[in-house]
């Protein structure tokens, strides 16, 4: 697929980050585009920064959903097949995800639960439930966004990822499976999938917002075990100057990262167009993806972490 002009996206996770960018770059394209949300202002907020560049007919379409319940994403299908006016789809970007959960034995299981159902479920959903529009295009492309997490199960030492590192492999073996199935049952459907390294997005931000109304109380809990485990003294500072902590360091991630939302919608993009089924974002993706499967064993030593930060502006 090497024009986007006259097609149908659909994208999860839309009201920001790399997902608002993927609108913006493909309804600037001609692409008709249907995005869902948590958040109803985030969403807003993209469909208005769409219209700035959208050519003359090009169509954007809200829905407020929580990818981790399969009943809201049928009704999104339901949605994009009224609200665009269609019964076919060409491109399924699976984008939605949050953080958190990270250990899973002495975490919140609540918030372990949710971030594996958003990253891993929400996935699945959506891939279920648009296919059949999938396959009624004369050409189509499914993209799920998986992690340099799918392949490297960690973010350094002292700090359990759990809950999302097993839901971006389980994305990443899933897409490598699907595109053995789709060649064989639906060669018109091809699929991708993306491990991005650190982008600034609002993924810390919206994860703090989601996992507090899960679990009132634990998010702040769960950074101060963090911060222990680094060997972090956070014994004097009050729950207030603990959110102010998180608060900074969730901007610092978003406006200090080696690459731009949008520059990693663009290579995404061009990988769709290139036909490429493995698309790593960013220079710290290249390297670790290099490394890791160079040196198996020694992953998640910090020795190797140290080598991570030295060689790439990788910080998280």
């Amino acid at each position: 697929m090497k024009d986007f002009a006259g097609k149908t996206a659909v994208i999860t996770g839309g009201g920001t980050g790399m997902g608002r960018e993927l609108a913006i770059q493909l309804v600037a394209e001609g692409c008709n585009v249907a995005i869902c949300d948590v958040s109803v202002d985030a969403m807003a907020q993209t469909k208005r920064l769409c219209s700035d560049n959208a050519p003359q007919g090009t169509r954007v379409a809200t829905y407020q959903a929580d990818v981790s319940i399969e009943e809201q994403i049928l009704g999104f299908v339901e949605a994009v097949k009224r609200d665009l006016d269609t019964d076919r789809i060409h491109l399924l970007f699976n984008n939605a995800g949050i953080a958190g959960g990270g250990s899973i034995v002495d975490g919140d299981r609540k918030q372990w639960d949710k971030t594996f159902a958003v990253c891993w479920f929400g996935v699945y959903y959506s891939t279920r439930a648009f296919l059949p529009l999938l396959m009624n295009a004369s050409e189509a492309h499914i993209i799920n966004t998986s992690s340099v997490n799918g392949f490297w199960a960690s973010v350094g030492p002292g700090r359990p990822h759990t809950a999302y590192s097993a839901a971006k492999f389980a994305v990443k073996g899933f897409t490598e499976a699907l595109m053995n199935d789709l060649a064989q049952n639906a060669p018109h459907v091809k699929c991708s999938v993306v491990m991005p390294g650190h982008i600034g997005t609002e993924i810390v931000s919206n994860s703090r917002k989601i996992q507090s109304s899960v679990s009132a109380g634990n998010d702040t809990l769960a950074i101060r075990k963090m911060m222990a485990a680094q060997g972090m003294d956070a014994s004097a500072l009050t729950d207030e100057q603990i959110d102010q902590l998180a608060d900074a360091q969730a901007i610092n991630f978003r406006d200090n990262a080696p690459m731009t939302a949008a520059a990693a919608a663009k290579v995404m993009l061009d990988g769709v167009r290139a036909e490429r089924w493995r698309i790593l974002v960013g220079d710290d993706a290249h390297y670790l993806d290099e490394h890791v499967r160079a040196t198996p064993e020694q992953a998640y030593t910090p020795e190797f972490y140290q080598a991570v930060l030295a060689k790439t502006n990788w910080r998280i």
